[in-house]
């Protein structure tokens, strides 16, 4: 998967949650102490906006990031396990 894909989905992510909470742009902005152009360069997933900021976003929405697999593990790398 490419890293710009990845970005893309995440930011998806943080504007799902910041329009569930309620909160315009311009108010995570101020609850994460960065411009409102950024929170827009945040949520359209853009891969040269430092990870520092992503951060500070999640943080004002009371959100942590959490690494999954991007797919479920095929029969045979699950039988290699078990072996």
């Amino acid at each position: 998967m490419s890293e710009s894909l990845i970005a893309e989905r995440f930011g998806r992510q943080i504007t799902l949650m910041r329009e569930r909470r309620g909160i315009s742009k311009v108010q995570l902005a101020r609850l994460a102490g960065v411009t409102r152009q950024k929170i827009a360069e945040v949520e359209r997933g853009q891969t040269t906006v430092a990870l520092s900021y992503y951060c500070l976003v999640l943080s004002a929405l009371g959100c942590e990031l959490e690494v999954v697999p991007s797919r479920l593990p095929t029969l045979e790398e699950l039988q290699d396990v078990f072996v």
